[in-house]
């Protein structure tokens, strides 16, 4: 079986895992955390081209790139053809490895102004805006949409044909419709019907949970590449488990409170180095259920971690709490069931 290989501009991958562009979640240290954990390739949070231009200090923030992540792409939106080009020009003079268009943004805000999933609305303006920043930039250029507005209007196929030839190098697809948001299942059996018409890669987005699901992603569809999103919040070891099933066909590590604990310090020590303190510190709150999911007395711990008010007292804490779960007796198989919400 040949083995799928995703290329974009100058760079090239087989069997590739991406992180998909989340708002609020895919800042500069979740990003360093997943490529460590086997991310082939990185997106930023969703930028808008307006706050762009404008120069607004917390859109231009989101942009840095640190050489570990790289390559790493940037992702804008917008309405305006003039501000996305004018934008993707700083987002390449920032540094920025492959530029990426969101035209899937489900969120009502976005779509009112019509930015986002409004453009599968039009997908005529979809083609004209991501050929004006392919021709404005030398970096290369990738689209991430839906398969349509809602069931009754699935333009996915016919917005491929236009995207074709407009000079973008990868199509990234969430499964979903606009008017699904995030709930329901992710259809891929579109995938098939958009790779025969496409003259680019096609990366399937949505409902890539487990390292079985990526790799069935990979052998029904014909994608060229899969992207993991939410899954991977509080769980970044999920690349490492995929890369190890797809290149070796060995199952999922064990993910040991050892593991959990140094990855939620290091993620918390590169936050405070990315944000500051104290803001580091309570951007990363989100993180802890994740880290520490599953394990005995977990919610409990968590709520303590994000009273605190420094990164010394954390660490304290968590230290402690690895002591406690390493010296817990194993529990008799004749004792009632925990009670715990983060042990069932």
């Amino acid at each position: 079986m040949t083995i799928p290989t995703l290329k974009i501009g100058g760079f090239e991958w087989e069997n590739a895992l991406l992180l998909a562009p989340m708002e609020g979640i895919t800042d500069l240290p979740f990003r360093i955390i997943c490529k460590h954990m086997g991310a082939d390739l990185v997106y930023t949070e969703f930028i808008s081209s307006e706050a762009i231009i404008r120069d607004v200090d917390k859109s231009i923030s989101k942009m840095i790139i640190d050489d570990s992540e790289r390559p790493a792409a940037v992702q804008i939106f917008g309405a305006r053809i003039e501000a996305m080009t004018e934008a993707a020009k700083i987002c390449e003079d920032h540094g920025a490895d492959i530029i990426d268009i969101n035209y899937g943004c489900w969120v009502k805000k976005v779509v009112n102004n019509n930015s986002g999933a409004a453009y599968l609305k039009d997908i005529n303006r979809m083609a004209e805006t991501t050929r004006a920043v392919a021709e404005a930039v030398s970096v290369p250029v990738t689209v991430k949409t839906r398969l349509g507005w809602d069931d009754e209007n699935i333009v996915i196929v016919e917005a491929t044909k236009l995207l074709n030839e407009t000079g973008a190098q990868a199509l990234t697809v969430h499964c979903r419709t606009r008017n699904m948001g995030m709930k329901g299942h992710a259809e891929w059996s579109w995938i098939p019907h958009i790779k025969e018409v496409a003259k680019m890669p096609i990366i399937l987005n949505g409902d890539v949970t487990t390292p079985i699901e990526a790799k069935k992603a990979f052998d029904t569809t014909g994608c060229d590449a899969v992207m993991i999103g939410r899954a991977a919040v509080g769980n970044p070891f999920l690349f490492r488990d995929v890369r190890n099933y797809l290149d070796n066909g060995a199952d999922a590590e064990i993910i040991t409170p050892e593991t959990r604990i140094e990855y939620c310090k290091k993620h918390l020590n590169l936050a405070l180095q990315y944000r500051g303190f104290p803001r580091g510190m309570y951007e990363f709150r989100k993180h802890y259920s994740g880290y520490l999911k599953g394990l005995y007395y977990g919610a409990n711990v968590r709520q303590e971690l994000v009273e605190m008010e420094t990164k010394e007292e954390i660490f304290k804490k968590l230290d402690e709490y690895l002591e406690f779960l390493n010296n817990r007796p194993p529990k008799p198989s004749y004792s009632p069931a925990e009670t715990d919400t983060d042990s069932q």
